[in-house]
């Protein structure tokens, strides 16, 4: 089983290690730590759960973390000032609104009101739309965490079906146009979808995001096929699962991340990563 398990927290160990050299070396030469800006509105447990390793990641690289929590009830327009605020601030080069969102607050303000300069995870419409045209230097969090992951095992994905589950702007988008851009036939499925498993069946790489807790099992999958598990379910024992039944799957399969363990880490270190690019240009310019 072990052969087929993809260690996304051994290789964002080893490149968080490599990102804390960096930044040791900079500070020795008299600059400032790069800075990250979290702002969670509401008590969702999946988003609190990926607040607090973001938090332990940036404190073991040597980051500057700063976090706010609003109540579900907040107003639109008290973010939208502590974004401006941090827009400006020097010593912050990374500002990141945990999804999802409340739904008296428009996601389109929020994103399009974070600084592209500053926007870590490539959510600002100035940001995607350079993604989409290939030409895009900071992409989402969790889709170059895959694209790492897929570099790192050496998979060879030309010419793949993959069929991407959850059609979201922070994960199934995104990840779409990486795939697409390295040679994969691409399918998107989303909540009207109708017969799923007739394209999960003929999937060779599957990316499942949609947050229901071992959704995809055995008779799903197709023989060999690859499984990156993006969904992370806090269950009522206080268990932490993914979106596929991994013990159910992975005698089928060739390649799988584990949750937690295999995606989480990566989409926390590929932050960390783009907050270093920004920070990178601060200094440039």
């Amino acid at each position: 089983m072990l052969n087929k398990i993809i260690n996304g927290k051994k290789i964002a160990n080893y490149l968080q290690k490599k990102i804390k050299k960096k930044i040791i070396k900079k500070v020795k030469n008299g600059k400032r730590r790069p800075g990250i800006a979290i702002i969670l509105i509401g008590n969702d447990s999946s988003s609190k759960i990926y607040v607090k390793k973001k938090k332990i990641a940036c404190k073991k690289v040597g980051f500057i973390f700063k976090y706010w929590n609003f109540k579900n009830s907040v107003k639109e327009i008290e973010i939208l000032k502590l974004i401006k605020k941090l827009n400006k601030n020097i010593e912050i080069d990374g500002i990141l609104v945990q999804l999802p969102l409340p739904n008296h607050i428009n996601y389109k303000n929020i994103m399009c009101s974070i600084s592209y300069k500053k926007d870590i995870d490539c959510l600002n419409p100035y940001n995607a739309g350079l993604l989409f045209q290939k030409n895009s230097i900071i992409t989402s969090c969790t889709a170059k965490g895959i694209m790492t992951l897929i570099k790192k095992y050496k998979i060879n994905i030309i010419g793949l079906n993959a069929l991407i589950i959850g059609s979201s702007n922070i994960v199934g988008k995104p990840i779409s146009m990486e795939l697409l851009a390295s040679g994969c036939t691409i399918t998107i499925a989303n909540k009207h979808t109708k017969n799923l498993i007739n394209y999960t069946k003929n999937a060779d790489l599957l990316v499942v995001a949609i947050g229901k807790p071992n959704f995809i099992k055995k008779s799903w999958v197709k023989k060999n096929s690859i499984i990156f598990d993006v969904g992370i379910n806090k269950m009522p024992d206080g268990k932490i699962i993914g979106d596929v039944n991994l013990k159910s799957v992975y005698k089928k399969i060739s390649y799988i991340t584990p949750v937690p363990g295999g995606v989480g880490p990566m989409t926390v270190t590929s932050l960390l990563e783009n907050t270093l690019i920004t920070y990178k240009k601060y200094y440039k310019n």
